[in-house]
């Protein structure tokens, strides 16, 4: 069983895996963020790095989701190739930071892989206003995180409430982040439990 957790930056994904993970004993495949070889270089000039990193971000992901199927094993993993393609690389067309020559290519490795893949059994969203993102994210206190602007965090929100209000290739569970804090208590975390158990056991 592949499940996937999508929400935006600071929505608490890889928080959620973790928790998820050690829960469930389910193998958790996360996003390889201080490993990345250009998200410094991006946040210091979005414009000239945006295409090296979407690509990146693309080839990664297509390697997780193989990786997955290959695997046998129920997987959660953070953040997936959907939300790169339908959310991160058109926001950075449409603000001028991606050529549409180098969006097209994009796009267009982008349908080929989605020839080979199938979207996660299970979807989680986390939704998170953007002061609780900005909130979160600060906490944290990645240094390359401290350039992004908060009409950036908006933008990237208002493309997954589009995505996700349209969202029919599985089931789907909307977790509202805002209400709840589930990395500091367990009633929280208890509740999160339950809706997935109800959605799991759907599955069977």
């Amino acid at each position: 069983m592949h499940i996937a957790i999508a929400g935006n930056i600071g929505s608490g994904k890889t928080t959620l895996t973790t928790l998820l993970s050690k829960h469930y004993n389910w193998k958790a495949h996360f996003e390889d963020a201080d490993d990345n070889p250009y998200l410094n270089d991006f946040y210091e000039d979005m414009q000239r790095w945006s295409f090296n990193l979407q690509i990146y971000f693309l080839n990664s992901r297509f390697n997780q989701i193989m990786e997955i199927r290959k695997s046998g094993k129920t997987v959660i993993q953070d953040r997936t190739i959907f939300e790169d393609a339908y959310i991160f690389a058109p926001n950075l067309h449409a603000m001028g930071l991606m050529t549409t020559r180098d969006f097209e290519n994009y796009i267009s490795l982008f349908n080929l892989m989605n020839t080979f893949i199938k979207a996660p059994d299970l979807m989680i969203y986390l939704r998170a206003s953007v002061p609780t993102l900005v909130n979160q994210i600060q906490k944290r206190g990645r240094d390359y995180e401290n350039a992004i602007r908060i009409d950036y965090l908006k933008r990237l929100n208002e493309r997954y409430e589009a995505w996700i209000s349209t969202y029919d290739q599985g089931k789907l569970l909307v977790i509202e982040v805002d209400n709840i804090n589930f990395a500091e208590n367990p009633e929280d975390l208890g509740i999160i439990f339950n809706k997935i158990d109800a959605e799991i056991n759907g599955l069977f």
